[in-house]
């Protein structure tokens, strides 16, 4: 067993972990069979991964996933014409060192968003701070702050730091001029090093009526589609899919 001392020290240096695995390795007789150097890589590879797996869970609790069990190995395939292969490349979040975006489009229920978080949650666990969010929601985070004097430029400073940002339901809603310019700002400062996943039901080609077709809307556009990767999210109905399976 570890002294009280050594354990002080250990606690103050935020090594919980391996105190927990000292005191493993303590209670397991084949653990007292080892050379130095064996136990000594158990005791980091136990700290590792437990450090690991906690800084995912926390990565993931900021990210505030609409779906937080989603995972790219549980994504249905079957009849749907998603492009497995094009997702599992994604889930590989190269595209977010290349700062590229995402645009997953398709029809309402087509599993656009467990989609989305699938992807944002193979980031997190690649140790990128992720954060989702409806467009609906941060439009009426501006709303609230738009009086302000400093709201809005703290809002998009908030969501200009995440590495991964996922715009759900984006351009679900008609925005107004202000919208517009809020949209505009936070697009400007992201596009050039950070990734965002644009989830949409509207084709690219109608973007621009839906941003008030004016020059923000061309500066919109041309920022997101000229260095983005396209999914399409297929041709079911997933609500009604998971009904199913519920219901058999």
């Amino acid at each position: 067993m570890i002294n009280d001392e050594t354990r002080r020290k250990l606690e103050e240096l935020s090594l919980d972990e391996m105190i927990h695995a000292l005191e493993i390795q303590s209670s397991q007789q084949s653990c007292l069979t080892l050379s130095f150097e064996e136990r000594f890589q158990l005791l980091v590879d136990y700290t590792y991964q437990e450090k690991y797996t906690n800084k995912v869970k926390r990565l993931a609790k900021v990210a505030k996933f609409r779906f937080p069990q989603a995972n790219v190995d549980d994504i249905y395939y079957t009849d749907r014409h998603l492009d497995r292969n094009k997702v599992l490349s994604v889930a590989t979040c190269q595209f977010i060192s290349t700062c590229t975006n995402i645009i997953i489009d398709g029809f309402t229920g087509s599993g656009k968003s467990y989609l989305s978080c699938a992807i944002g949650k193979a980031a997190c666990r690649q140790g990128y701070r992720t954060r989702y969010i409806r467009m609906p929601d941060l439009l009426q985070m501006h709303d609230e702050v738009a009086t302000t004097v400093t709201g809005v430029s703290k809002l998009i400073k908030k969501f200009e730091s995440y590495t991964l940002l996922i715009l759900d339901e984006w351009l679900v809603d008609d925005l107004s001029r202000q919208q517009e310019h809020f949209l505009f700002e936070l697009i400007e400062r992201r596009y050039t090093d950070k990734s965002t996943i644009f989830c949409t039901q509207y084709r690219i080609e109608d973007w621009h009526a839906r941003l008030g077709g004016g020059i923000h809307a061309d500066a919109i556009i041309d920022r997101i589609v000229n260095n983005s990767i396209k999914i399409y999210s297929g041709d079911l109905n997933m609500r009604q899919i998971k009904s199913v399976s519920m219901n058999e």
